[in-house]
């Protein structure tokens, strides 16, 4: 009996445990299949598109931007924001069905019954579906960058590049949100649900969230930090005034929104400052200095948990599930 409890632990550990050979098996028979049915060149095509767009708009509407020699900044500041709502899309709509349609087709089972473990699948469905979206976002940069670099009369080398990769990064973390969850359910109906209640908590619920600690700062129910700025006084001379602001760790729940994280690590990584993107604070605001939690170069560690984090908890949970 205990040669049989033996035998069985054993073959438990190893039908859990990772091959990495499997999981590039599995990573690209989802490329593949992607390529086939035309949805990375579909995505390519778009990005194309959309720099372009955003470009030949640029050129033709911002003269004086253009003889400012600022249009880089202005193409980045448009194309992230429109990318910060584009991409979530797009990386939860490639994770939707990752794991829940094969569990509720049944072809996991079947997908299982080759030498591949649960978390085989489940990274090597992380790993295709996230490189449909990186390489699609490199196609679509480095075919729009000679017509970019045309429109503008050349470009921020460093600038554009920074958006492309923060923004391949940016993707493969929504993409782990997505597969995660879709490990986690049954239905497609149910992992659909869990898809729009991601978008809706970071869409909408994440934005209000500084306004009920403003709200609730002000009602005394968050105690705030005091701090001393210059301004104009009555008579027209600069004065010091106190002013109150929400304190650091509330501060840093809007640090971790993945939007904000991918605008801080742009301004980081490139040549402009971010006071219209991401999450900048002044710096009166700290009598001791900038936490360094609350520095953009600190997005770059938000966003890696993103990845890392979600998919943690799917590997652990995946190989508990009943199929």
């Amino acid at each position: 009996m205990s040669t049989e409890s033996g035998t069985a632990t054993s073959s438990e550990s190893t039908s859990s445990s990772i091959n990495l050979t499997s999981v590039r098996a599995i990573a690209r028979k989802d490329f593949q299949d992607a390529v086939r049915s035309w949805m990375f060149w579909g995505l390519s095509v778009f990005f194309f598109v959309l720099l372009v767009a955003v470009t030949g708009t640029i050129s033709y509407f911002g003269e004086d931007i253009a003889a400012e020699g600022a249009t880089t900044e202005v193409l980045v500041l448009f194309v992230s924001q429109i990318t910060r709502l584009v991409i979530p899309l797009i990386a939860l709509i490639l994770g939707w069905k990752a794991i829940a349609g094969e569990r509720e087709t049944g072809s996991i089972k079947i997908l299982l019954s080759l030498p591949h473990s649960r978390k085989d699948v489940l990274l090597g469905k992380l790993i295709g579906r996230s490189a449909v979206l990186s390489l699609s976002l490199v196609v679509g940069f480095v075919l729009a960058a000679v017509i970019v670099a045309v429109l503008l009369g050349g470009f921020d080398v460093v600038d554009y590049f920074s958006l492309l990769l923060m923004a391949i990064i940016y993707g493969i973390a929504y993409t782990s949100i997505a597969v995660s969850l879709s490990s986690l359910t049954r239905s497609t109906t149910v992992a659909g649900a869990a898809m729009f209640g991601i978008f809706i908590l970071f869409y909408v619920v994440w934005n209000a969230i500084q306004s009920v600690f403003q709200l609730l700062m002000n009602r005394g129910t968050i105690e705030g930090v005091s701090y001393t700025a210059e301004g104009m006084g009555p008579d027209g001379t600069t004065e010091q005034f106190t002013f109150e602001r929400l304190p650091d760790w509330a501060l840093f729940i809007d640090m971790i929104d993945p939007g904000n994280a991918f605008q801080n690590t742009i301004t980081f990584l490139g040549s402009f400052g971010g006071e219209d993107m991401g999450t900048t604070y002044p710096s009166e605001w700290f009598a001791n200095g900038v936490p360094f939690y609350l520095e953009n170069w600190f997005s770059f560690v938000i966003l890696l948990c993103w990845i890392v984090v979600p998919i943690a908890i799917a590997l652990y949970r995946f190989d508990r599930v009943d199929l």
